[in-house]
């Protein structure tokens, strides 16, 4: 069955259930607003809240909307914002730049960020383009995080990086909701 709040009536994969009432609830708390163009809850806290969501790559509105994965954590947020002020993304740009190896990861962690919505339906006016930066920098962290909890470790290396950054202050596997 398709979702009206996919483009083109495209379906969600097989697999991939859309968020409940309660859940969208949740998210709009965390978020301090109405949530637009989620379609499922992408990684939870060991409790079972949302901690990141996957959103349509059009909103509801019509804007095209390249961050599949988005990060809602209020603590998981916090922290990353402060690991990005501390200049985190610089170095992590400038070992990109460096590191042929880690740059062909990031390289991929953007092919499946793609895929991943490529699932959810074809955008022209964001056809290619993923978030956070990818391929080539780093620009939010936040959405290289989301993906990484969204799709597991191995994925997106920096979003790995990251949460082992964070792990004092914020981790999925500690509930701090």
């Amino acid at each position: 069955m398709s979702d009206p709040s996919l483009p083109d009536g495209a379906s969600l994969p097989e697999g991939v259930e859309p968020p409940t009432a309660a859940d969208l609830a949740v998210v709009a708390q965390q978020l301090g607003r109405e949530p637009r163009g989620v379609v499922a809850v992408a990684a939870r806290c060991v409790c079972g809240r949302p901690i990141a969501v996957r959103t349509a790559p059009r909103l509801p509105d019509g804007t095209p909307f390249p961050t599949t994965y988005y990060l809602t954590a209020p603590g998981a947020v916090a922290a990353v914002s402060r690991l990005e002020a501390t200049g985190t993304m610089r170095e992590m740009n400038e070992r990109l730049a460096a590191d042929p190896e880690l740059a062909a990861a990031h390289r991929r962690a953007h092919e499946d960020y793609l895929a991943r919505r490529a699932e959810l339906g074809a955008v022209a006016e964001i056809e290619g383009i993923s978030a956070g930066g990818m391929p080539d920098r780093v620009k939010c962290l936040h959405v290289l995080v989301g993906h990484a909890l969204a799709r597991g470790t191995g994925v997106n290396p920096l979003g790995d990086e990251t949460l082992a950054l964070i792990a004092d202050e914020w981790s999925p596997a500690v509930c701090r909701c």
